[in-house]
């Protein structure tokens, strides 16, 4: 039960994104449901509600904002992240993938390969990132971790 069962991301005061950031974020919100971990600390001492858990993604006051509830939407908690430890590697992220997009429409096969594997290996520090800047607010496994930076990545796109 220490799963994401439903994730809503805020970006009512962003920009409209490009198809290719729309298409990663539904790629990644997609991913995320069929198959995540995501188990939330309980701070001195009080233990949580047991899962499945609803996600709001957002960004306030320039700091990423995890909003947690239950199944039958009763709030649970919330806490927020500063987004200068992912700026780097954000912005890394967006200039391979801008790569890759671009060597998809004209590049041979061997190139892009060589593309998409530089796009994974800053993806995995992403998600490494947020795996630490997690420790004592949430528990998740590498796949979760890298779904959520690729919805960090498409939320900071357009803050």
């Amino acid at each position: 039960m220490s799963r994401i069962c439903h994730i809503e991301i805020d970006d009512a005061n962003l920009p409209p994104p490009t198809p290719e950031i729309e298409q990663e974020r539904k790629v990644a919100i997609f991913d995320l449901l069929e198959d995540n971990s995501f188990l939330p600390t309980g701070r001195d001492g009080v233990e949580l509600p047991p899962g499945p858990y609803r996600l709001h993604l957002c960004i306030r006051e320039r700091r990423l904002v995890f909003d947690i509830s239950d199944e039958k939407s009763r709030e649970i908690g919330a806490f927020h992240l500063s987004l200068s430890p992912f700026k780097q590697v954000v912005k890394d992220y967006w200039q391979i993938c801008e790569s890759y997009y671009d060597a998809v429409k004209k590049l041979p096969p061997h190139q892009i390969e060589a593309i998409d594997m530089a796009r994974r290996g800053i993806h995995n520090e992403g998600a490494r990132v947020l795996q630490e800047r997690l420790e004592g607010k949430a528990e998740v496994d590498t796949d979760t971790a890298r779904r959520l930076f690729t919805l960090i990545c498409v939320l900071h796109f357009g803050s």
